[in-house]
């Protein structure tokens, strides 16, 4: 199987239309009228950058939970493409699309400009490895006018308005994409300090360890009522929860639940997220290979226990692909069908390999479960742990038999089909169950094809049900994410889609 470039990192990690699309801290307007102190907020994030906070990889949304970056579009609270630099967009033709923009500047005082928003996507484009958002996309821009951009594909794109909301493919000044004095980077350098658009302006980066930000005063949503952010990269659940509740921190993300009960309740706050545990059967080599054996691994695992165990009743039992978070998805649920019958594991059967990664603290006690439940199911488990980034590489290349995997289906393009042809079709970039199954890629083919919204949802659903039909994707649970926030802050963003955390409304 031809193994693209991955991207799964960024889907294991702000606008002001965002603020009234998210619940935030406070439900009076007048409160941040009154808070005019400016004060800085002190920010704590999971994961620290990978890739010196290039938008192009795994850091896009640290970049843009921050409030610092944004792009043409962005996503509302039902998974629709939103205002953004672009006030309004329309269809011209099959493969262009044509999107007003409004008036905004750069952080560095330049004027955003159609050429300056077709240059950055065009460097986007160009970035080696290509940014998730465009697997498989062939896209130009170009400047239409004095204040549109045409953005155009080589194939007809239905969801191009939300492709262009991904966090990697967020609009930068002139000078971001400039090599400095020696530098060998190419296209795929962009530094974002003080050249993009959003409220808070990115400063100074201490590496892998903390980050300063400005108040964007000319911010074309208004101004902040945060005079700044100091921003703490803690990859430690237990270290940022610490910090939260001895006061060093107005606001941690991505609590442990085991650490909730350590938080006063006014102090933590659950969101459900478009993000599903599965556990993902080598479908390719091995054990799994045989359908018979993956639905035995199915028929052996209950959910519930996870949902209410390891999570602690922050998690829903798994229902599929896309989770509750995704509000359309359980009104238009397909069965899946052709699953074969399951046969007994035993002494014939290989002993089996299960995988999974420490960055979320919950994981590997999601594996520890699995494998014991797996056990008494007559298979044999030897279960390896490692950091993600040693990790993955063994994963797309099917060294494992079965992968604990943790995916914001919505993160990288806000469409349900693009994640079903990454992760699951024969020439998916993510595809770490190794599925290659015609039904699979003829159904998310349909679903491709279909540009009504409506009609898209119900051919993605009819997708999934022929990917869940296969067995080589056990949906776990879908998880609701813990953010730590202190009791004097207000309007912070809990976004389903974990793109945004503060805006111009979050405050102390």
């Amino acid at each position: 199987m031809r193994r693209l470039p991955s991207r799964l990192l960024a889907a294991l990690a702000t606008t002001p239309f965002l603020a009234g699309c998210f619940a935030s801290g406070s439900d009076d307007p007048a409160d941040g009228d009154a808070a005019g102190s400016g004060s800085r907020l002190r920010v704590a994030l999971a994961f620290p950058p990978a890739e010196q906070l290039s938008p192009y990889g795994a850091d896009a949304t640290l970049l843009s939970r921050l409030g610092v970056s944004e792009g043409l579009t962005a996503l509302d609270a039902n998974g629709s493409a939103a205002p953004a630099l672009a006030q309004s967009w329309r269809q011209d033709g099959d493969k262009s699309w044509v999107f007003t923009l409004r008036e905004a500047r750069f952080q560095d005082g330049t004027d955003v400009t159609p050429a300056a928003v077709a240059a950055a996507l065009t460097h986007a484009t160009e970035a080696e490895p290509v940014p998730g958002a465009l697997t498989g996309v062939t896209l130009t821009a170009e400047p239409d006018g004095d204040r549109a951009v045409r953005v155009s594909t080589a194939e007809p794109d239905p969801v191009l308005p939300l492709r262009l909301s991904s966090p990697s493919l967020a609009v930068f000044a002139e000078k971001a994409y400039k090599k400095k004095e020696g530098e060998t980077k190419g296209a795929s350098h962009v530094d974002p300090v003080g050249t993009a658009t959003g409220p808070f302006e990115l400063t100074q980066v201490n590496g892998a360890t903390s980050a300063t930000l400005d108040r964007f005063d000319d911010y074309w949503g208004g101004r902040a009522q945060a005079s700044g952010i100091d921003a703490r990269f803690i990859a430690d659940g237990t270290a940022r929860t610490n910090a939260l509740r001895t006061g060093e921190l107005d606001i941690a993300e991505a609590v442990p639940v085991a650490q909730a009960a350590t938080l006063d309740a006014a102090m933590r706050q659950d969101t459900a997220t478009t993000r599903t545990t599965g556990l993902l059967l080598n479908a390719f080599s091995g054990p799994f290979k045989d359908p018979k054996l993956r639905a035995a691994a199915r028929e052996a695992l209950d959910t519930s226990a996870l949902a209410e165990g390891v999570y602690e009743g922050y998690a829903d039992p798994g229902a599929g692909v896309f989770g509750p978070a995704v509000t359309w998805a359980d009104g238009k649920r397909v069965k899946p069908t052709g699953r074969a019958g399951a046969a007994a594991a035993g002494k014939d059967t290989a002993p089996i390999t299960l995988a999974t990664y420490d960055n979320r603290p919950e994981l590997p006690e999601v594996a520890q479960v699995l494998k014991q439940q797996l056990e008494k199911a007559g298979f044999e488990v030897e279960l390896e742990v490692r950091e993600y980034s040693r990790l993955e590489t063994d994963a797309l290349d099917g060294k494992f038999d079965a992968f604990v995997l943790a995916r914001n289906t919505m993160l990288d393009t806000g469409d349900p089909v693009a994640v079903l042809a990454a992760d699951y079709t024969c020439d998916g970039a993510n595809n770490i169950a190794q599925l290659c199954d015609e039904d699979v890629d003829r159904a998310v083919a349909e679903a491709e094809r279909t540009a009504d919204p409506d009609k898209r949802q119900d051919a993605a659903m009819t997708a999934e049900a022929a990917v869940l039909g296969t067995d080589a994707v056990l949906p776990l649970v879908h998880q609701r994410i813990l953010t730590g926030v202190g009791t004097s802050v207000r309007g912070v963003l809990f976004d389903p889609y974990e793109r945004t955390l503060v805006g111009t409304g979050t405050r102390r």
